[in-house]
């Protein structure tokens, strides 16, 4: 018998067996070693392993299945399977993880949508029917054909009065993120959630009419005056949301001290760069990740200055960097404008729906009618495009009227004009292109 020939590689002493690339150990058991092209990199990948327990069928088997595996990349490798419920609640993790999901406010609202979608929605109404959700289903068995099933339930829910189709399009927002995400981890071969229409919004209206949540400059003004007289505490920010049009979310973080203050007394500037939405959670950054830097004149300041200087009163306060602290210190809270504002409304006996959102709306609007330029009215408000501070924007029946007007005024004839007096033309109808008087044609 041919004795074997022990060598000292790898960290252990090796003989050759007989299966290629298969060494056994001194010590007991197999070692294995090869090198197999990688189709990722197309670079050739080094498999190496000790297995002191197998032997030598067990250590070839090993071998040839980590072959296999390399060689079939991870493109061919087998789907997993998992259910709709434990993968959404996972996706919401790793968003939050990677920062792509930043306010509590986004977080709140998913973890509401997911519920809706993994558990469905009972009937609450009669004539409706429970609404099931995805919560069971495996992610890659879901189709269309289920999307619509569940769109068609909504509906009816909807027609109800039971929710509102705004609302609805939030779940079917939050459905098509996670079946986006769905089809580039389980490798899917479509998105079931494409080619879902969104609800139709049509007959609900955010405002009306009759409720525009916007006031014009003169009911403004009141409203001003009887917010420093009843409610002196809130009277700051309510001005500067109505002169700037910022979001409640943005002033509240607002610093008027400390290492890093947002309002830069000696140079009359504010710098719009946190956001907080709930709890005492602050992001560093804004809703459309905007910084701003506001050049206000002296009025805004001097109220600003009567706010620090008369408003914020407590020692905890006083110690708080924040300019519109609570008693104790700390952050507003997202309503903390709703009470002052409903009494300010009862004292006025104002008979529309006017909430903290309308200071933005008024602002747009009182800007438009001052003249101000639109990219100008963006850079103070925040708002991204036009077409969001055409949203926040309300036309008034004056500015309509005297805008018909000046484009009649390009059209009305000449008090002399003998042509529109021969004809009885009434005063202010237009004549012949526009008031001209007509030439004869000349050959």
């Amino acid at each position: 018998m041919k004795e074997k020939k022990w060598v000292f590689r790898w960290k252990s002493w090796l003989a050759p067996s007989t299966v290629p690339s298969v060494w056994e150990r001194k010590e007991g058991g197999h070692f294995v070693r090869a090198r197999v092209v990688d189709p990722t990199t197309g670079r050739m990948r080094e498999i190496k392993k000790s297995l002191p327990q197998a032997d030598l069928a067990t250590a070839f088997m090993w071998l040839n299945d980590e072959r296999k595996r390399i060689q079939a990349g991870p493109l061919l490798a087998q789907r997993r399977t998992e259910r709709f419920a434990d993968y959404a609640v996972s996706l919401l993790e790793r968003k939050v993880n990677t920062r792509e999901i930043k306010s509590a406010r986004s977080r709140e609202k998913w973890r509401y949508t997911l519920e809706h979608l993994i558990a469905g929605t009972e009937a609450v109404a009669a004539g409706t029917e429970a609404v099931s959700g995805f919560g069971e289903m495996f992610v890659d068995q879901i189709r269309p054909l289920h999307v619509q099933a569940w769109r068609v339930g909504v509906c009816q829910l909807i027609a109800a009065g039971t929710y509102s189709p705004v609302t609805a399009n939030g779940w079917l927002a939050v459905l098509h993120v996670i079946m986006k995400a769905a089809k580039r981890d389980f490798e899917l071969p479509s998105n079931a959630t494409e080619g879902i229409p969104s609800f139709d919004t049509s007959e609900h209206p955010t405002y009306t009419e009759e409720e525009p949540n916007t006031l014009t400059a003169d009911v403004a003004a009141e409203f001003l005056t009887y917010m420093r007289e009843e409610c002196p505490q809130h009277y700051a920010m309510t001005y500067l949301g109505m002169a700037t049009g910022l979001r409640p979310s943005s002033m509240r973080p607002l610093r008027h001290a400390g290492p890093t203050p947002d309002v830069l007394w000696d140079k009359a500037v504010i710098l719009v760069r946190r956001s907080h939405t709930l709890g005492d959670e602050i992001m560093d950054t804004t809703k459309t990740k905007l910084r701003q830097r506001i050049n206000v004149p002296a009025e805004v300041m001097d109220v600003l200055r009567w706010h620090v200087e008369t408003q914020i009163v407590t020692p905890e306060q006083r110690a708080s960097e924040l300019l519109f602290p609570r008693e104790d210190g700390g952050l507003r809270t997202e309503h903390v404008l709703r009470k002052p504002f409903a009494r300010i409304k009862a004292l006025m006996g104002l008979g529309i729906r006017f909430t903290p959102r309308g200071l933005r709306r008024t602002f747009n609007d009182l800007a438009r009618m001052a003249g101000v330029e639109s990219l100008i009215t963006r850079s103070i408000s925040g708002h991204a495009t036009d077409r969001m501070r055409e949203h926040y924007s309300t036309v008034t029946p004056v500015e309509q009227r005297e805008s018909i007007g000046r484009v009649l005024h390009l059209v009305k004839p000449a008090p002399d004009d003998p042509d529109s007096a021969r004809r009885g033309a009434p005063s202010g109808a237009p004549g012949p292109a526009g008031g001209a008087p007509q030439e004869k044609a000349t050959g």
